[in-house]
Parts: C-alpha cells; sequence; structure tokens
C-alpha cells in the first residue's frame, strides 16, 4: 500500500478515534449554536474535527485524483463543511428569535394591565416566555429579586445579543428609571417593529432563494462532469497533470470560491451594532 493509501486510513481513523472521545464526553461536535449567539470563536474539539476532515478530504481527492490543488480545494471544502452544517438554519433561528422577541414584548403590554407595575410585568412575563428566549426572562426575573431593574435589564439584553433587544431594554430601562407613561403603547409600537424585521428577512430569504439554487446545481454539476470524466476520460484531463495545469486549475478554484463567498456575502442580512452592555448603576 502506498504512502497516501496509507495517510488516507490515519486520518479516517483519526476520524473514529475523534468521535468516540466526543461521544463518551457527550459533546456535540456539529450542535449548533443557540440563537442570538454570534460568537465566531472554536473549541479545541472543533478544531481537532475540522483539521481531520480537511485531512482526509485532502488525501482522498488527492489520491484519487493526483492533483495537488484539487486536494486542496478538498481540504477547504472538507474543513469548513461543520461551519456550513450549522449556518443551514441560521436564517430560521434568527427569525425565532426576534418573532419571540416580539411575543414577548406583547406579552409584557399585556400584563402591565394586570400588574401593579413594570417590575411586576416583567417578573409575570417569565411564566409564559415563548421559548427560545424563555432562560434569558427566567434570568431576569431572578435578577429583579437582588439587582437594580436597569441593571438586570441589561445584562438581560446581553443574554439575548440581538440589536431589537436592545432597542426593547432601552425603552424598559427608560421606563423604569422615569417612571415614564404609557409605556403599553410604546411597547406594542416595538412589538410592530419587530414583526416588520420578520417580515422584511422572509422578503428578502425568498427573492434570494433562486440564486441559492443555481449556486447548488452549478456545483453539483461541475463535481460530477469533473468526476465522470475521471472515470471514464481520465485522458481528457491529462494538461492538467502538469504544472501549468495546476496553475490554471488553481486560479479556476480560486475564482469560483471567490464567487461563493461573495454571494454568500450578499445573502447575509448585517445587523446593526449592539448599543447597550450590562454596566452597574450606582
Amino acid at each position: 500500500m502506498t504512502t497516501l493509501g496509507l495517510g488516507m486510513l490515519g486520518a479516517l481513523g483519526g476520524i473514529g478515534v475523534l468521535l468516540v472521545l466526543a461521544g463518551v464526553r457527550g459533546i456535540d461536535l456539529l450542535a449548533r449554536r443557540s440563537a442570538g449567539d454570534r460568537s465566531i470563536g472554536l473549541t479545541v474539539d472543533q478544531l481537532a474535527l475540522r483539521l481531520v476532515l480537511a485531512a482526509t478530504g485532502f488525501l482522498i481527492v488527492g489520491w484519487l485524483s493526483g492533483w495537488l490543488v484539487a486536494g486542496l480545494v478538498a481540504a477547504l471544502a472538507a474543513g469548513s463543511a461543520p461551519t456550513a452544517w450549522r449556518s443551514r438554519g441560521r436564517h430560521q433561528r434568527d427569525v425565532e428569535l426576534v418573532e419571540a422577541i416580539a411575543a414577548w414584548v406583547e406579552q409584557l403590554r399585556d400584563t402591565l394591565s394586570a400588574a401593579s407595575g413594570l417590575e411586576q410585568a416583567l417578573v409575570a412575563s417569565a411564566r409564559v416566555a415563548p421559548g427560545p428566549i424563555a432562560p434569558a426572562v427566567e434570568r431576569l426575573a431572578v435578577r429583579l429579586d437582588f439587582e437594580r431593574p436597569a441593571n438586570a435589564l441589561r445584562r438581560f439584553a446581553d443574554d439575548l445579543d440581538h440589536p431589537l433587544a436592545d432597542f426593547v431594554v432601552a425603552a424598559l430601562v427608560v421606563a423604569v428609571e422615569h417612571e415614564a407613561r404609557e409605556v403599553a403603547s410604546l411597547l406594542g409600537q416595538l412589538a410592530e417593529t419587530a414583526r416588520d424585521e420578520v417580515r422584511l428577512r422572509q422578503r428578502v430569504w425568498v427573492s434570494r432563494a433562486r440564486t441559492r439554487t443555481v449556486v447548488r446545481v452549478i456545483g453539483g454539476v461541475l463535481v460530477t462532469i469533473v468526476g465522470g470524466l475521471m472515470v471514464l476520460d481520465r485522458d481528457y484531463l491529462s494538461p492538467y497533470d502538469s504544472a501549468g495545469g495546476q496553475l490554471a486549475l488553481g486560479v479556476i478554484a480560486v475564482v469560483f470560491a471567490a464567487s461563493l463567498l461573495g454571494m454568500d456575502r450578499l445573502g447575509r442580512i448585517e445587523l446593526p451594532d449592539r448599543f447597550v452592555a450590562a454596566r452597574e448603576v450606582a
């Protein structure tokens, strides 16, 4: 067996060991981030998984094709697979978070009419808060027992980590500190703003569905054609065996990857910077 084949078997064995250890430790290496979590850090286990996947992709594709560039492209694609997997539901998680905030604000508005004050309404809302934000609302209710309301609300905004939550928290902080009137009317307007954001996200997502489908079709056709030619007519691809052919293949791969990244960036909805952060109020 060649050295390349042995390396491929070693990489596959490494994946097996990593998955067994993750199962024993109860770690989900492909776990999706919770709504509102926009951190980009990687754990040691996730980094190890990426490295093993990248090495495996490089060895398998490099061995089958005999092309260094093809192996590098496969390594990059395999290493980024966990990110692509987690991002599949990013749009739906964002929509669910915004809808949950809107529903909670409406519940808070309705509870105000039966509660003796805003703090009591916040505590009461923890019992019926929508699922995506229920833990954060429960922590808010607990903090209100031993923290100043403004501090507890700012920590609540940090828990949700979303600009829309900052608008809601800013309004609630002003209402708590200055005993503002017509709080229910303000909450109703904030809830309507959240609903408008959900509708906007849905329209944008639907309008770009055709582009996403075209990208998938192009990628699938490209991989199918190249794979078929390698099996049925390897001589047709022989020009890529030379150094010049590898350079041309590298340029094609870079242009194709840049196009995919550009289309992915165009499909994102950029959120404004947050403006509410937890801080102690004397």
